[in-house]
Parts: C-alpha cells; structure tokens; sequence
C-alpha cells in the first residue's frame, strides 16, 4: 500500500479577501496572493437559512469565519475586493477587522452596465 502523503500547511504574509455582496447573499472567498482558494464562508455555512442571510450581520459572522481561517495560515494582512450592492457588504468588511485581519486595501469589483439590458416594462396598474 502506498504512503499518504504529508499535508504541509503553507504560510502566507498576505492574502486576498473576495466579497460577493448579492442581494440574497454574502460569499466571503480567502484566497494566497497567486489567486489559489483557500477558504470560503456564507451565511448558510454558519447556520442562517431563507431571508436571514442577506443581513448584514450574517455577512459579518462569515466574515469573521474568514479572519480565523487566515490566521491559521498566518496571514496578517488582506487585500479586499468587493462585488456586488448587497445590505452586506459594509458590515462584511468590518468583521474582517474585528476577526484581527489588518486590511491593506479596499477595491470594488463590481461589474456596471454600459448601456445595458433593455428594462422591464413600466407596469401600468
């Protein structure tokens, strides 16, 4: 039978943080400074089901899942990118802090529209 290999658990200085803020949602990803995932948190993972997972204290809770994943690998500090117009995306970036990440940076992702889809119809009730 063949040897398991041995887990090294890397270390990292930095990292980044991505926040997708959906309008139903909170998906907070940690990833090393090369992009590879190294872990993830939602609101459903830490026990919040149907409308209370759009709040922005449940962004908050996912938020500090991330910070403790991130010590555990040694990352001090994080570089966050934030997508998305959810209620949680403020919130979400202070749980960060109150998890003990230093936060370097702060960009939005978010993807706008240049002219766009063609709206809905104007209801006429």
């Amino acid at each position: 039978m063949a040897k398991a290999k041995k887990k090294i658990r890397k270390s990292f200085d930095s990292g980044k943080v991505y926040i997708e803020a959906g309008w139903n949602n909170t998906i907070v990803t940690l990833t090393d400074p090369e992009g590879n995932v190294l872990g993830w948190s939602t609101p459903g993972r830490n026990g919040f089901k149907g409308a209370r997972q759009k709040t922005p204290y449940a962004g908050q809770v996912s938020a500090e899942q991330v910070a403790e994943i991130a010590q555990a690998y040694g990352i001090k500090d994080v570089n966050v990118y934030v997508r998305g117009m959810g209620a949680a995306r403020d919130q979400t970036i202070r749980g960060l802090m109150n998890g003990g990440l230093g936060i370097k940076s702060i960009a939005s992702i978010s993807r706008v529209p240049h002219g766009g889809c063609r709206p809905k119809k104007v209801r006429k009730v």
